[in-house]
């Protein structure tokens, strides 16, 4: 499922400088002593385990045939300061910005958002570099199924009080996310978010909801894991 990328085009890998160089070997003492990297693998490892969220995604890619292995398929690495983590379909490899992540929530929020990302490439084949529509549905979905627009999240950013607000926040969230991997003006990007938005904001897979909270995550993770024991009974 990996794609290839013109080596001309930006795409977003200026944030991730790490991509193309690291300071240190990967696994060696250095970088253990002298980067957040055992701190950003041990929120890793906390959030694939007790995130109902992640959990219910890394089930539902293994139920598509793309069990997601947490040292091939994840990477903490240092990146630019205005990010926080980022999918590469060149490599089918999450990316967790381990200088910008420092509490557990954001790790469980980065995970979450990256691994709906990873399921989009698995299950509905996105054409990252060459569709922007295929780009801007997966931060719609992204935004809108991550918890990113959570109430509390919003509450912290003093957002809050507007009319669907919920939409606005995701429509928002996908819109600088796509601008900050593409060059493109803020209009051409408005207008390919606006084009796909309905369909892209509808489609809850694998939720089957959109779990605003934890405990709307917990429970379409039940629901998941008891859904071949409600088909064996009809």
């Amino acid at each position: 499922m990996d794609q290839t990328k013109e080596q001309d085009g930006d795409y977003g890998y200026n944030l991730f400088p790490d991509r193309k160089k690291s300071k240190y070997k990967k696994g060696s003492i250095g970088e253990s002593l002298f980067t957040f990297n055992h701190k950003c693998q041990v929120m890793l490892q906390f959030a694939i385990e007790t995130s109902p969220y992640a959990k219910l995604l890394l089930g539902a890619m293994k139920n598509s045939g793309c069990t997601v292995y947490k040292d091939r398929h994840f990477s903490c690495e240092d990146c630019d300061g205005t990010v926080s983590g980022g999918f590469d379909a060149t490599t089918s490899q999450i990316v967790l910005c381990q200088n910008n992540i420092h509490q557990q929530a954001h790790m469980n929020r980065v995970v979450t958002h990256e691994l709906i990302h990873a399921f989009d490439h698995c299950r509905a084949h996105v054409d990252w570099f060459n569709n922007f529509k295929h780009l801007a549905c997966s931060e719609i979905r992204a935004a809108n199924l991550s918890g990113d627009c959570s109430f509390t999240n919003e509450l912290s950013r003093f957002n809050f009080g507007l009319k669907q607000h919920h939409q606005e926040c995701v429509r928002g969230r996908a819109l600088r996310s796509i601008l900050a991997v593409r060059k493109v003006s803020r209009e051409e990007a408005e207008k390919v978010v606006d084009e796909v938005f309905d369909s892209c904001f509808n489609d809850h897979t694998p939720f089957g909801r959109i779990p605003h909270s934890k405990k709307d995550a917990k429970f379409a993770y039940r629901d998941f894991e008891n859904r071949d024991r409600y088909y064996a009974n009809l």
